[in-house]
């Protein structure tokens, strides 16, 4: 037989469920209330279920036994809901999340038996496949509510990597020529579904993911921002993120931009306008007036794309060309609106923009949440050799026990006669034909190609394109071996968003080899000495170097 108690519990949990789930799931509860609760037969009264309620709390009872005696008496309200989620999972519809899966593990929830109340995420695994910069693929087993974020983490788990935050997940379709970073926040398995069987995943770095958080008056010319109110009147720098990130103000982003007809190869420049509504164009010059504007495009069902080759699949005006593709369309190329920009400073303005007014404060909380993670990683993201270096002591063996050198100058200038006599042994080895292979002078000329960011005989124009990927932003940069010279590198930099190039040199001094990017004036032994100095000093460079080019092979 079932107690009063057992029904006043299950009310209690009912009752316990927050509002959203009670407004989700009202139809239910109006069922539930109306449907006749049997208790030892007889139909259920309010008057008694009052006084079990305060019986309840007067003798407790151990929860072994609640969950031994408890059982579910909604039977008609659990038909009508399983009837009605029928209806809600139709092929348009996801399943609708519950806000409670802990009480409906069947292995952790004994009072409540499956059906009783909605299903939770979608369960189960899937397949998706990986692609890195080589080419090569990876199949990993995901469940259905990893993010692009947690992704990337087990990628840079699996791949030994440093997790920096920007490691990116890509969106690549290379029939249509798009792609596009997906946001930490956004489901795997969701995009996925929207993708055909040519488009894949890419995982690359992307260091401008977020670059605009840091530095945001180099994302957002000032001619380019202004109120939607007034035509004349600026953002002050101060305010500029605020704006983008506060919902009750009206920025908006102006300009021209080459729009591609539909249906045809023309392109038409127009004067465009990006709101929070939506992309429009104005009719009559640069008119504002609502009567002048014409909607383009919305924020809610598309996503912002870069185009790879445009000028050699759509006859783009210039090479800054990217598109607003909907999230419904997968190969009707007609659909996409396609945009191209005067420079690479507008275009990535207009992206990271419409990125703004897409996700507002979400991308922020994306920039910010790993932010504590990194700090308890920091012990094993900390080079090895630093930990080494603080634990050396300079040591004096010419007596019968060593000695700790205490005096710092005399410490230097033990270190200074060490380094003379291991050159000159290494002469000496040299001229007897037998360097030793451990010796740093007989490393230095290869040890460069264990760096992530040596690339080797890569062309120009690969390296151009290495660095558009990875997000042009300031100190980006990478080594390569010069293609005119054989015994020289090249120092491939990105500053202010335009790639420059700096030959490095070796010179010999003293039958020594160095590498040197100023003619001679700082030489270095090696080319990982020559990075590190440049890390820390700009030197004759534009920008000190920051961020370096990766590619990982998964």
């Amino acid at each position: 037989t079932i107690g009063l108690e057992d029904d006043v519990d299950l009310e209690a949990l009912v009752n316990d469920m927050n509002s959203s789930f009670e407004s989700l799931y009202s139809t239910y509860s109006v069922h539930a209330e109306a449907a006749p609760l049997l208790q030892n037969g007889q139909p259920h009264r309010s008057s008694e279920h009052t006084h079990s309620h305060s019986h309840t709390h007067s003798h407790p009872t151990s929860p072994h036994q609640r969950l031994r005696r408890s059982q579910p008496m909604h039977i008609l309200a659990v038909r009508r809901l399983q009837e009605e989620e029928q209806q809600y999972r139709t092929s348009s519809l996801p399943a609708i999340p519950n806000p409670f899966p802990e009480l409906c593990s069947p292995a952790g929830s004994p009072t409540l038996c499956p059906g009783s109340l909605p299903p939770s995420q979608p369960s189960g695994k899937y397949i998706i496949k990986i692609f890195s910069e080589d080419g090569m693929g990876k199949v990993v087993e995901i469940p259905a509510d990893m993010t692009a974020r947690d992704l990337c983490q087990l990628l840079v788990y699996k791949s030994h990597c440093v997790d920096d935050n920007s490691w990116a997940l890509v969106e690549h379709h290379p029939v249509m020529g798009l792609e596009r970073c997906l946001e930490d926040h956004e489901l795997v398995v969701q995009v996925q579904a929207s993708m055909t069987s040519e488009s894949r995943f890419l995982f690359r770095k992307n260091y401008a993911k977020y670059e605009f958080f840091r530095n945001p008056l180099s994302f957002f010319p000032e001619q380019m921002v202004a109120w939607c109110q007034e035509s004349n009147r600026t953002i002050p720098p101060s305010q500029l993120l605020q704006t983008f990130l506060n919902s009750s103000s009206y920025p908006e982003v102006q300009g021209y931009l080459y729009v591609k007809e539909t249906g045809r190869k023309s392109w038409k420049k127009l004067y465009m306008f990006l709101r929070r509504s939506g992309l429009y164009f104005s009719t009559k010059g640069t008119s504002k007036e609502p009567r002048h504007l014409q909607l383009l495009a919305d924020h809610e069902d598309s996503n912002i794309f870069t185009v790879i080759s445009g000028r050699k699949l759509h006859n783009a005006p210039t090479e800054y060309e990217f598109c607003i593709k909907p999230n419904k369309v997968r190969t009707e190329q007609k659909e996409l609106r396609m945009l191209c920009a005067e420079d690479e400073q507008s275009r990535t303005c207009w992206m990271t923009a419409f990125r703004l007014f897409k996700y507002g404060i979400l991308l922020y909380q994306n920039y910010k949440i790993p932010q504590p993670r990194k700090a308890l990683i920091s012990h094993f993201s900390t080079p090895v050799r630093s930990v080494s270096e603080n634990s050396l002591v300079a040591m004096d063996f010419s007596g019968r026990i060593g000695r700790v050198i205490d005096n710092p100058v005399e410490a230097q200038s033990a270190a200074l006669e060490e380094g003379h006599a291991w050159r000159k042994r290494s002469q000496r080895m040299n001229t007897l034909g037998s360097p030793s292979p451990l010796h740093p002078s007989s490393l230095s000329g290869v040890i460069h190609v264990t760096q992530l960011w040596f690339h080797g005989r890569i062309t120009r124009e690969e390296s151009h394109r290495i660095i558009h990927q990875q997000g042009q932003v300031d100190g980006l940069f990478l080594l390569r071996d010069s293609q005119s010279n054989p015994k020289a590198f090249v120092l491939t930099l990105c500053h202010h968003q335009k790639i420059k190039h700096f030959q490095i040199l070796p010179c010999e001094e003293d039958g020594q080899m160095f590498f040197s990017l100023d003619d001679g004036t700082t030489k270095f032994t090696d080319l990982i000495q020559l990075v590190e100095f440049y890390q820390l000093n700009r030197g004759v460079l534009p920008c000190k170097l920051k961020h370096p080019c990766t590619i990982v092979a998964l």
